[in-house]
């Protein structure tokens, strides 16, 4: 019998264990079951040398659970333990500090127990006493039994084993009496030991038998010793990627493919990642790409090895060259790092380009959920961007698909305007922008279809990296002057009818909040509609912008800008404007006299004071000055009021303002209502 204590160099290496890994305490049982497959792997490694000749023998690792003693065990039938090892490898923890301890891997607590000689001491997060029954592979070796509480204190004694291997039985603290129930045992060996490389088994299979579930003679062999990134791709078929596909995530459609990662030089890395098939915004997840070394899951938050833009992919990345041991600050930076990031963009950009180039209508069947990939990969990667330019595709109206290259050859002749811009026309729903559309195909003109979650951040990247070019969306001005081939004509009205229409039209218009118009009256020909509203392309862009970026939240902000836009060719709006001079002239003459006077009377004063200081205008001029641009506004208020009075009692008015209301989406509550009842009214 040998009684110790353990070598540490900190007073007290256990109370540091519990207190700085509690956050991450269920990795203990990771741990465990790495040391009893790595024990394992050891003697089959041994026997392969023909260092070792005995029998091999079963080599299953398992876990078993006695609830009543209060104990988890983890049982290997590995190389075993000679009392010699046990104290070079067991008793032995050398530190330079507890302090130094805690400032290197601060940030990295889930990472750094396997790879620092702490696999075995995690167990003391979850217990009070911990103990080692083993027997070393090596002939005429005795079975030892090593107990320790959790001090630095231990106990080696002689015991009893027939077969080489270990036993760990930890004695579960009453804090932690969850890892002593079956089912959460269950849920982490899924999580943590799915794919280790040597059969792990908790229990026995059960089956349905008299009204309840009962043990069978079978183990319950959680793992996959060879996973599907372990193997060739050579040797699979496309069902084998969607079967492991299903296995690592149950609940979700089929993917649309899969890049089978393969590498051993300069770093090794193995894995298998899935492009998911995306139906909404709401499945855009991160975190779906699990990271394994040596097949032992370590964690799911990828960030820093894989490029941002993948994380949102699904799959496997197996590799012993990413530095776990370390901070995430400095996984960043480490070369290694860096070289396997850039390696996954490549690879990912030329298994895209591969199936663009082989089989290109499957590609655009599927480019719809593609995309978000793609476009946020070229967003935040520019030498992805370089890559991916000759397989990014756009989509028109009508669902056709072009590359860059393509859909510049097809417009540039008929979609540059005169200062030789050539313009990208674009709608974000078909259905809301439809009479939009349809005019600029009656101009001959195509236009894209921009319906992603990304893709006003591409338009505007898109911007950048093109020469002389502008997207504009086809409902953000009126169709002829989306693309201005020649110089605009003249005003089509005079000053008047114009300040005429528009007060009329404003005064009629619905209030909504955070929500402007700009009333003009534009010539758009007879067959054109007689009013439609558009938005400017730059605020819009800008507002949309703020919802997706942070630092433009000063955009989000601002009031909606709209233009209600008042065809003066047509018929309609003519009607309104004649109906307005002949039943308002009584009134507005004289006022628009007295507003000409006074403003005649005005623009005298100011010109008599241009070049004069301040002091040195009289008095009396500028009180008189002031009362003039009074009277000004009381008689143009008193104006738009006779307008206003005339608009409300002609149903054309409010009519026409509801019709471009409702094309866009903008009709709704009270206004909808009363939009309704005198639809009606009209028909009679």
């Amino acid at each position: 019998m040998q009684k110790g204590n353990i070598g540490v160099t900190t007073e007290n290496i256990f109370p540091v264990i519990k207190k700085f890994l509690y956050s991450d305490h269920e990795i203990f049982l990771r741990e465990m079951v790495s040391n009893a497959v790595d024990a394992t792997q050891k003697i089959k490694t041994l026997a392969e040398r023909g260092d070792f000749s005995g029998e091999l023998g079963d080599l299953t690792v398992r876990i078993s659970l006695d609830t009543d003693k209060g104990t988890l065990t983890f049982s290997d039938n590995g190389i075993g333990m000679t009392e010699e090892e046990i104290d070079k490898y067991i008793n032995q923890i050398a530190f330079s500090g507890v302090n130094d301890f805690l400032d290197k891997y601060k940030d990295n607590a889930n990472a750094i127990i396997g790879h620092f000689g702490l696999g075995f001491y995690s167990s003391f997060m979850v217990s009070k006493k911990v103990e080692i029954v083993t027997k070393s592979y090596k002939e005429g070796s005795k079975a030892v039994k090593w107990s320790c509480d959790g001090s630095p204190e231990f106990e080696i004694t002689d015991a009893e084993k027939e077969t080489r291997g270990s036993d760990i039985i930890l004695y579960i603290d009453d804090d932690c009496k969850e890892f002593l129930d079956k089912y959460k045992i269950q849920e982490l060996l899924n999580k943590y030991c799915k794919f280790m490389p040597v059969p792990v088994a908790f229990g026995k299979k059960t089956e349905w038998k008299d009204g309840k579930q009962v043990d069978t003679a079978e183990d319950n062999i959680i793992n996959s010793v060879e996973p599907l990134w372990t193997k060739a791709p050579s040797t699979l078929k496309d069902e084998d990627y969607k079967s492991f596909y299903r296995t690592l995530y149950p609940m979700q459609d089929e993917p649309l493919f899969w890049i089978h990662l393969n590498v051993d030089y300069p770093f090794n890395l193995t894995g298998i990642l899935y492009f998911p098939r995306i139906h909404s915004n709401l499945e855009l997840q991160r975190n779906k790409i699990q990271l394994y070394c040596n097949q032992v899951f370590v964690t799911d938050q990828v960030e820093g090895i894989v490029p941002e833009f993948l994380t949102l992919l699904h799959g496997v990345i197996d590799s012993p060259d990413i530095p776990l041991n370390v901070s995430r600050s400095y996984l960043q930076s480490d070369a290694n790092v860096k070289k396997i990031s850039t390696y996954i963009t490549k690879k990912v950009a030329d298994r895209l380009n591969s199936i663009f180039q082989e089989n290109r209508k499957e590609y655009e069947e599927k480019w719809d959920s593609l995309k978000i990939f793609i476009n946020y990969g070229m967003l935040s990667k520019d030498d992805f961007y370089d890559r991916a330019k000759d397989f990014a595709l756009f989509k028109d109206t009508d669902g056709k698909y072009f590359t860059y290259d393509e859909y510049k050859t097809l417009i540039k002749d008929n979609q540059t305007d005169k200062d030789n811009t050539l313009i990208y026309l674009y709608a974000n729903n078909k259905d809301e922008q439809y009479s939009y559309i349809e005019a600029a195909k009656n101009k001959g003109y195509n236009v894209l279809l921009m319906d992603g979650q990304l893709d006003i951040a591409v338009v505007s990247m898109l911007e950048q990296k093109f020469d002389k070019v502008r997207f504009t969306r086809v409902d953000s001005d009126i169709i002829d002057n989306l693309i201005v081939k020649e110089d605009k004509k003249s005003e089509v009205l005079e000053a008047t009818k114009q300040e005429a229409l528009s007060a009329m039209f404003k005064s009629q218009l619905p209030k909504m909040d955070k929500t402007e118009f700009y009333v003009v009256a534009q010539a758009m020909g007879e067959g054109a509609a007689p009013v439609m509203i558009t938005q400017s392309e730059y605020m819009r862009r800008m507002k949309e912008m703020a919802n997706i970026q942070a630092g433009m939240s000063f955009y989000g902000d601002m009031p909606d800008m709209f233009n209600l836009v008042l065809n003066a060719d047509h018929p309609l709006v003519k009607e309104v404007l004649a109906g307005e001079e002949q039943a308002c002239a009584a009134d507005i003459v004289p006022i628009q006299l007295s507003m000409d006077d006074t403003n005649k009377r005005r623009n005298d004063l100011k010109k008599s004071h241009e070049g004069k200081k301040d002091e040195e205008i009289p008095t009396a001029e500028k009180d008189e000055l002031n009362e003039l641009d009074k009277k000004w506004d009381e008689l143009k208020t008193k104006k738009e009021a006779v307008l206003a009075g005339y608009a409300a009692q002609n149903p054309v008015v409010r009519q026409l303002i509801d019709l471009a209301l409702l094309q866009n989406g903008m009709l709704k509550g009270e206004a909808l209502n009363n939009f309704v009842k005198r639809s009606i009214e009209l028909i009679k």
